[in-house]
């Protein structure tokens, strides 16, 4: 199986690029496996992490993790340039649209210089720059690309650079632009179906907040002056008022304190792990999210296997693709435990609480028949149709439950509001 990784080192033994250009190296700290199966960790210079992947690769080295030595080496300086956000619907229109000049028959630069005139983004002008200056120089447009991990994921630039290997570029970008669509399309429904409870929510809190400062406090005041005897409901929402209006500063500073608590724990590595694995536990979201990341992962690992990526460079890759800090632990342990023989089945099938006893299944099938990204690959179609089935079913539920919530809250206020307004009427 191929590797992903780049077809030719750009670095010549004179230290240029292309002959005449100067190569900068870099100095990366890696953690590798060699080939008595031992594993170990050791420095070592190459023009990029891809360079050093592939040499290492070529002498029976297995790469588990690697890393640059300094906060910013000269090359990534020389091919970098700072960009802001880019949104996927771009991402995914470059990728097909520069799939499908190539296939029409259009050089790499001039399709390129096409895509350039359809961006009117900055930021794209920005990255069009860049790669065209880089194509001019010799540098290949997996490593041009990589220069850009804000526009272009582990997960594009592998499977460029796996294309180039393979002289199929423009199929391995139709690949990669379907994948991109496909999870882009899996996080538009995920997020759609959350979207209505949340927005319903929002709107209850803003206007609890405004019946508190507003409207209590005047029914609060013709209370009084009558005098007369209130419910118990009546008297608990009063006190609630009197007390946001008398420390509404230490209230708004308490909110803002629990918020950015919170998004500090969750931002942590034990409240990840926490709160992933909460929403994993979580009745119908947790079945969601699980089936959210089965699709990701075996569409991932589908694709970049088809591209030719070999299984640990793919399975590493997809570790980055989930979201759930659960299943990129376990991604990253299978890719150490594939290098020392196991079969992806057992790997899988050992983790029933992740991924369903069907996934195994299907990655064993694939796995003896030698068509495992075709296995992977209806997997990833499988739970993509149940996330679906299950987001419309899961708007049918909340809408009703919202419904209640928000009659029950309302006849609340209404009850412990009218039944003075009906003892003032009869005292009067």
């Amino acid at each position: 199986m191929r590797g992903f990784f780049l077809p030719e080192n750009p670095c010549g033994r004179r230290g240029t690029i292309s002959g005449d250009i100067p190569c900068i190296r870099m100095r990366f700290s890696y953690t590798a496996i060699g080939a008595d199966g031992k594993e170990y960790q050791a420095t070592a210079e190459a023009a990029d992490r891809f360079v050093l992947y592939k040499d290492l690769h070529s002498q029976g080295i297995a790469v588990v993790s690697a890393h640059e030595e300094g906060s910013k080496g000269a090359a990534k300086r020389f091919l970098s340039i700072s960009l802001g956000g880019v949104k996927a619907t771009e991402k995914i229109m470059f990728v097909k649209n520069l799939s499908a000049m190539l296939k029409a028959g259009l050089p790499l630069a001039r399709a390129i210089t096409v895509l350039e005139r359809q961006m009117t983004s900055r930021e794209w002008k920005k990255i069009f720059t860049s790669i065209q200056d880089n194509l001019a120089k010799g540098v290949s447009l997996s490593q041009s690309m990589a220069a850009f991990p804000k526009a272009f994921s582990a997960l594009v630039v592998s499977m460029v650079a796996a294309g180039e290997e393979s002289g199929s570029l423009a199929q391995s970008l139709s690949i990669v632009g379907e994948e991109l669509e496909k999870s882009y399309e899996l996080k538009r429904k995920v997020r759609g179906a959350l979207l209505y409870p949340a927005i319903i929510i929002t709107l209850m809190l803003a206007i609890g907040a405004l019946m508190f400062v507003y409207v209590l406090p005047k029914l609060t005041a013709t209370f009084k002056d009558f005098n007369v005897e209130l419910p118990l409901t009546t008297r608990l929402i009063i006190a609630s008022s009197d007390y946001f209006q008398a420390h509404w500063l230490m209230i708004i500073l308490a909110v803002v304190a629990i918020v950015v608590a919170f998004i500090v724990f969750f931002r942590s590595s034990v409240g990840k792990r926490f709160f992933d694995k909460l929403v994993l536990k979580f009745p119908v979201i947790g079945k969601i999210a699980i089936e959210v990341n089965c699709a990701r992962a075996t569409r991932t690992l589908s694709s970049l296997l088809s591209s030719g990526v070999d299984a640990v460079a793919a399975i590493k890759i997809a570790s980055d693709v989930v979201q759930n800090v659960h299943y990129k632990s376990m991604l990253s342990g299978v890719s150490v435990d594939i290098q020392k023989g196991s079969t992806l089945e057992s790997l899988f099938s050992n983790r029933p609480d992740l991924y369903p006893p069907f996934v195994g299944e299907m990655i064993g099938v694939g796995e003896e028949t030698g068509t495992l990204s075709k296995s992977l690959l209806e997997v990833a179609v499988f739970y993509e149709n149940e996330v679906t089935e299950k987001t419309k079913d899961l708007s049918t539920v909340i809408e009703p439950l919202l419904m209640i919530v928000i009659g029950v809250g309302v006849g609340f206020f209404a009850l412990a509001m009218v039944s003075p307004i009906y003892s003032l009427s009869e005292k009067i």
